[in-house]
């Protein structure tokens, strides 16, 4: 099967979150399944200065108009050194291609910057999807699917139904859209619509338009042959008011062709076994290189060196999705007296003082790494006992598979997918309603099991036999390209 996957970011490229994880991932794992799969991404700053020496700037190259306005675009391709003739695209071994405009990609971030989203963000990802299906045009590239990823590239389907039906390149491609996070719409003023080059019959509601804006989101999931999101669960809450974000009405209408397909993660990256992140290794039948962790990170933090008192940490974005809010209501001193804890992440500045102060007041209890380093975090998955996931909602989540594939026992609300990774009492502690209460009475249930060594170790070995590879969720994706085929 020919396959384009089509996203904002991509590790290892450019990254701010999953999302980057889930394409990176899926492009490795179909390339390996032998199928021909090209990748396409914005060529940013970030993803120049990382792999400069690995990156050609190809003979292709061309204008896109943008409402009234002309930018030029340039195309620049992986290519690890090797010569890249974009007539024989079939000669390359990686297919990855970036859209390169150096006024909307060469920034500091991907999206935003410290006052907020840019406000050039409808141009900048407009020029991003016309500047993909002009190089597929001109590549002759005929795809059976592709596979475009949250509001960014929501506009694809649509232009593929309407601007670009009548070239035959595309005449048998399909489109699947994967909403990685619903609370991003990708919502702009109505003078934006302009820059689309869409006729005024889709700036309606049975269109584009949105609650007195328009909506890429809405585009990739009016248009696209099949929509999925990242897990079972989240595909049912996505057609509740309580996780639809207002676009619920929108997604019940098209719920025949949504399908819910669980993320993965890549084991050969989160191995414990032969992780070289790690000061030491471990298996699920031999688990002191985990205890020799989790005194090594105790050391690292200048936390209680006790090993005996349960560890408990928390990765991820601080931020309201995350449920940071309940976390640190929820941090007593009463219960800070029965654990450790260590909170790595970056986000909104109100949880990045609360936990500074945090951690001034109980410093040998609290560690807190105001940002985000691969080592250390691979460190603390493996040297944790517990780890947290109190989200008021999770499409997925990646932090509680890698947990289990460390050994660390994952304390979550029951929400999304969540719930279909972990078995409560099993590989994990559900707790149910978002409140302070319910939050600490699932992190001392977790206390209390830890007293119980051999239950522990029971848990953690189960936990450790849990099989969440990409292998088995690139399957399911195979199908839903099949069937939109069809």
């Amino acid at each position: 099967m020919k396959i384009a996957i089509v996203s904002s970011e991509a590790q290892p490229f450019s990254k701010t979150g999953g999302l980057a994880d889930v394409t990176g991932s899926l492009f490795r794992e179909f390339s390996k399944m032998g199928h021909d799969v090209y990748l396409f991404a914005p060529f940013y700053r970030c993803t120049l200065e990382n792999f400069r020496n690995d990156i050609e700037k190809v003979s292709f190259e061309f204008d896109i108009q943008l409402g009234d306005g002309i930018k030029h675009c340039n195309i620049f391709a992986y290519s690890q050194g090797q010569s890249v003739d974009l007539n024989c695209p079939s000669k390359l071994s990686q297919k990855i291609f970036f859209i390169g405009n150096s006024e909307f990609f060469d920034r500091q971030e991907l999206y935003q910057d410290e006052f907020g989203s840019f406000a050039d963000n409808s141009a900048r990802f407009t020029f991003f999807c016309k500047g993909v299906l002009e190089l597929i045009k001109q590549m002759e590239i005929k795809f059976d699917i592709i596979h475009c990823n949250d509001w960014q590239t929501g506009i694809i389907p649509l232009y593929l139904k309407t601007l670009y039906s009548h070239y035959d390149v595309f005449r048998d491609t399909r489109t699947i859209f994967t909403i990685h996070n619903i609370a991003y719409q990708g919502l702009f003023p109505l003078e934006t619509f302009r820059i689309t080059g869409l006729g005024s019959e889709f700036l309606n509601p049975e269109g584009i338009e949105f609650y007195g804006n328009i909506s890429y989101l809405k585009a990739g999931i009016m248009w696209a042959d099949k929509i999925t999101t990242v897990s079972d669960s989240h595909a049912k809450e996505l057609l509740t008011p309580e996780f639809g974000f207002g676009m619920e009405g929108v997604i019940n209408k098209m719920s025949y062709k949504l399908v819910g397909i669980l993320n993965g993660i890549d084991y050969t990256e989160w191995d414990p076994s032969s992780d070289t992140k790690l000061p030491y290794n471990y298996t699920k039948t031999k688990l002191a290189g985990k205890t020799d962790c989790k005194r090594e990170l105790l050391r690292k933090c200048t936390l209680k060196d006790d090993i005996d008192t349960p560890l408990v940490s928390f990765i991820g974005r601080l931020s309201y999705q995350k449920g940071i809010d309940l976390l640190i209501s929820c941090l007593s001193e009463s219960i800070m007296r029965e654990l450790n804890i260590i909170v790595v992440g970056k986000g909104e500045e109100q949880y990045q003082r609360l936990f500074g102060y945090l951690k001034s007041r109980f410093p040998k209890n609290v560690f807190f790494y105001n940002g985000y380093d691969e080592f250390f975090a691979h460190l603390v998955y493996a040297g944790s006992d517990i780890f947290l996931m109190p989200s008021r909602y999770e499409p997925c989540g990646m932090g509680q598979m890698i947990a289990m594939r460390y050994g660390t026992i994952t304390v979550a609300r029951m929400t999304g997918g969540l719930l279909d990774t972990i078995e409560d009492g099993v590989t994990g502690f559900f707790f149910k309603d978002f409140s302070k209460e319910a939050l600490t009475i699932g992190i001392k249930i977790a206390l209390s099991s830890f007293k119980f060594k051999r239950l522990w170790r029971e848990m953690v070995k189960e936990s450790m036999s849990r099989d969440f590879s990409w292998a088995k969720s690139a399957q399911k994706y195979l199908k839903v390209y099949s069937d939109a085929s069809q």
